[in-house]
């Protein structure tokens, strides 16, 4: 009786064993929409879509205006939205250096957008991203995150929302545009 539980049991508490190891490596799973934190710091949340469609990440700005800082590019614009937290629409004034131009063709013909670096949160972790500057004020939607941002995050499940609330600080792990590899096959 004891080796036909040695032969039976080992296998299985190896098995169990090497799921629970396998179940620490895999991927966070998102839903298609999410709650974030724009610029932590701020700490207004707000509901944002994960967009498959989109290659990069879009956030509402409104009276966005260039100029020009110690030689550089740079870009003043203003956020103003609902906090999803409070419900009172809250504005904010940034300024960051534009990151590149972005050239977008559609139905609609051809807008140029600047993109600039932020940070969000989501979850209990901070994420430098790229995000094109437009008035998403006729979206239901403030934030959108593409393809860039959600292949730093993990799986989509467009069946599910709201499986992560944000709950970064200053202590938050943070995950910078500069250490980001892309995937080779994101899309261009």
């Amino acid at each position: 009786m004891h080796k036909f539980l040695s032969r039976a049991l080992i296998p299985l508490l190896g098995a169990g064993l090497l799921s629970g190891a396998a179940v620490a490596d895999e991927p966070e799973v998102y839903g298609w929409v999410e709650k974030t934190l724009i610029d932590p710091g701020w700490g207004v949340e707000v509901k944002a879509k994960l967009d498959s469609g989109a290659l990069t990440s879009s956030m509402q700005a409104e009276h966005i205006e260039e100029f020009k800082r110690d030689g550089e590019d740079w870009v003043r614009f203003d956020v103003e939205l609902e906090d999803e937290a409070s419900g009172e629409v809250v504005s904010r004034e940034f300024e960051r250096p534009i990151f590149r131009r972005l050239i977008l063709s559609g139905a609609g013909g051809e807008d140029r957008r600047p993109a600039v670096l932020m940070t969000i949160c989501i979850g209990d972790t901070r994420y430098q991203e790229q995000f094109s500057l437009r008035d998403r004020d006729d979206m239901l939607y403030p934030v959108l995150l593409g393809r860039r941002t959600i292949q730093s995050l993990g799986l989509l499940d467009v069946t599910e929302t709201f499986r992560h609330e944000p709950r970064c600080d200053d202590d938050s792990p943070l995950k910078t545009h500069d250490d980001k590899e892309y995937d080779d096959d994101i899309g261009a």
